[in-house]
Parts: C-alpha cells; sequence; structure tokens
C-alpha cells in the first residue's frame, strides 16, 4: 500500500512557490454562513466565510467582521448574533448580499428571507437556511486588534434533512466549491476523539 501511494506522489506534478496573499484559498474552513443582527431596531444580513470552531463546551465559534462592514458595528452594539447556515439552494442570495450594504437596503427584503424570531436573542433566525445558530458575544479581546469576535452559541435549530446538505465553501475570486461526496471512517475513531 505505501509503494502505491508512492507511486501515485511521483505522478503528480511538482509543486511551486504559491503567493501568500492567496494562501486562504485554500485554508477557507468554510462553509458559508450568513450572519444576521438586529440594533436600535434594525435587522441586516451579512455573507461570512472567516470563522472557526474554538470550543465545544461551551460551544464557542470565533468569527472575523471586518470593521468595515456594516454588520460590524450592529453586532457590536448588540452583542449577537444569529449564524444561519445556507445551502447551494441560496447561492443567488449569498451573492447579493455580499455584495450589498445594509445601511442602504433591507436585506431580507431585496433577497426575499424571512426573518424569525429567536429562542434566546433579539437577532431574527433566517428561515430559508438549513440551520440557525444564535449567538451572544463572549469575548471581544480581539475585537479592537483583528476584527475577530468570539461568540458563544446558546441556542441551536437544524433540520434533520439532509444530514449532510450541500454547503458553500468560497475558494476566492467568485468560485465556490460545493459540500461533495461523505467519507464515513466513525468507526475507526475511538469515542473520545469523535
Amino acid at each position: 500500500m505505501p509503494a502505491k501511494a508512492g507511486a501515485r506522489t511521483g505522478r503528480r506534478s511538482a509543486k511551486r512557490d504559491f503567493p501568500l496573499s492567496r494562501v486562504r484559498y485554500f485554508l477557507e474552513p468554510g462553509p458559508i454562513v450568513l450572519v444576521s443582527s438586529k440594533w436600535q431596531g434594525r435587522t441586516n444580513i451579512m455573507t461570512m466565510g472567516w470563522h472557526m470552531v474554538m470550543a465545544f463546551s461551551p460551544s464557542l465559534v470565533a468569527c472575523l467582521i471586518s470593521s468595515g462592514n456594516h454588520s460590524h458595528d450592529m453586532i457590536r452594539g448588540s452583542g449577537e448574533c444569529v449564524i444561519n447556515l445556507p445551502t447551494t439552494e441560496l447561492t443567488e442570495q449569498v451573492i447579493g448580499i455580499g455584495n450589498s450594504s445594509g445601511s442602504e437596503i433591507d436585506k431580507f427584503k431585496e433577497f426575499g428571507l424571512t426573518a424569525e424570531k429567536a429562542s434566546e436573542v433579539a437577532a431574527p433566525l433566517i428561515r430559508e437556511c438549513h440551520a440557525n445558530f444564535e449567538c451572544r458575544l463572549h469575548d471581544e479581546a480581539l475585537i479592537s486588534r483583528y476584527d475577530v469576535f468570539v461568540f458563544e452559541v446558546v441556542k441551536a435549530h437544524a433540520r434533520p434533512e439532509p444530514k449532510h446538505p450541500e454547503t458553500l465553501h468560497y475558494k476566492g475570486d467568485g468560485v465556490f466549491m460545493v459540500a461533495g461526496t461523505v467519507i464515513d471512517r466513525s468507526s475507526l475513531f475511538r469515542a473520545s476523539m469523535l
């Protein structure tokens, strides 16, 4: 088996230097999410790809929200948001939301999305999304320096089917990948490592 893997590697093209500014195209964690917020009587939605799970219990998620983004001040002011998981069916809305500013339009109305009342936060859920994660700001130590918000997920909602929805993963330059074939190797993992 190792020899075969080595032989396969030998046929691949040689690696070359790669621009450091484009490293994110390989390391974007994906999937793309829609972050909804509410502050001072107004709602907004932003498209975001820069996020990562930081802890399981409590459930902590870090999100990079640029200070130049309208949602930055809304979320910092309210201290909460909802991270919504769209599927490929919402590709056009994901792009449209990312290409517009909530300071100029009502994105729920403009993109035909339904705002639903959340259980634990004032920010609305997006009904059309596969899952919704209600979040409260947990740690703001990295906001001023890196625009990184650390949220605690305080309530989660998800459709039971499909178990593995087709989600969008941004590669940069206007190109997305779609979540692909599921490879289940759970039988190989110890319970403590799952």
